[in-house]
């Protein structure tokens, strides 16, 4: 997989830790601990997708 692939997988999770982010804090009673969470949680995915 060439760079130009890896970085437009790793921008393509950027729309979820975005989103993602707003809502997890919105439903978890603005706690930013599981935000902090959910966000590592998806760098690690992205990291396996982009590594593949």
């Amino acid at each position: 997989m060439n760079i130009s692939r890896r970085l437009g997988t790793l921008v393509v999770f950027g729309v979820p830790a975005i989103i993602g982010g707003g809502i997890v804090y919105a439903l978890t009673g603005q706690n930013y601990v599981s935000v902090f969470a959910y966000e590592i949680l998806l760098i690690f995915v992205a990291i396996g997708f982009a590594g593949k």
